[in-house]
């Protein structure tokens, strides 16, 4: 049986960046494969367990074979899962502005024109996907993080992100776990602080060192110790846990480094990543 992730989505969603990370992880890819030759290249790829594959509407006619051509692999025993990069009008079409590129289905409508269509062509896809990442204010290297704490793993685990973050930019699209932390005192309040961020020892010796921390971090480790077990269960692979202040650089930060580093020393947590999404915004 060979692990199979069909990546698709919207055209300038980051679906290179996606393949690429998977490609540097070990997995073996192709780009825009016709969706008729997928079980053909499960057959030569012998020496390779995770395959990873392109399939969108640069494929023409071939992109209606493309949702029976998954089920005929789950069939044949594959585990076969479908990752859709999403994106909203605006930035796609702030992208396509940036990069000077043609839309492949844009006509004398233009860009606007060609995303409308490419929604509609892939409606079929996104609908079967069991993992849907919304990209529209990732970054290259966010995108290829999220990718990576999901799919680069070769543990049979469950891959634990834990994200700092602040409220003033939004709610973590991706997070499974959202976890408010502004109950504690704000560092931002106290000159000598204000400019540091929740890595250095000082802000985080504030943020850490007070009993409130301490209930907080013990409670949602046990809380975690509960549940990893029960999604692995279930089958989940992947868990985004998003530890939120307002701004997301003291206080948020510096609890997601110390339960990172404590769920680094469990068995279930082993495989566990941080990422400080907002600490180096104005």
């Amino acid at each position: 049986m060979k692990s199979i992730l069909v990546i698709t989505g919207m055209s300038g969603s980051g679906k290179t960046t996606a393949i690429r990370a998977l490609e540097d992880a070990g997995w073996f890819c192709i780009d825009n494969l016709p969706a008729p030759l997928l079980l053909k290249v499960t057959e030569l790829g012998e020496s390779k367990d995770q395959l990873a594959f392109v399939v969108d509407v640069r494929e023409g006619q071939f992109l209606k074979d493309a949702p029976r051509v998954i089920e005929e692999a789950r069939r044949a025993g594959h585990k076969v899962e479908v990752l859709f990069l999403d994106s909203s009008d605006e930035a796609l079409t702030r992208r396509y502005s940036e990069t000077r590129r043609r839309h492949p289905l844009a006509g004398s409508g233009g860009v606007a024109e060609g995303i409308a269509k490419e929604r509609e062509a892939l409606e079929a896809l996104r609908e079967h996907a069991e993992h849907v990442l919304d990209t529209s204010t990732l970054t290259v290297h966010e995108l290829r993080r999220q990718v990576m704490a999901r799919f680069g793993h070769t543990s049979q685990g469950l891959s634990l992100t834990i994200m700092s973050f602040g409220f003033k930019y939004g709610v973590p699209s991706n997070a499974d776990l959202v976890f408010d932390v502004r109950f504690l005192p704000n560092p931002f309040f106290v000159p000598e602080l204000k400019a540091l961020t929740g890595k250095d020892p000082n802000v985080s010796a504030f943020v850490i060192d007070r009993p409130d921390s301490w209930v907080f971090l013990d409670k949602t480790f046990e809380l975690l110790e509960f549940l990893v077990p029960r999604y692995l269960k279930e089958g989940k692979s992947y868990l985004t846990v998003a530890i939120g202040c307002t701004g997301g650089k003291h206080r948020s930060v510096a609890i997601a480094q110390t339960l990172t580093t404590r769920l680094k020393l469990s068995p279930f947590g082993t495989h566990a990543q941080l990422w400080d999404r907002d600490i180096e915004k104005e």
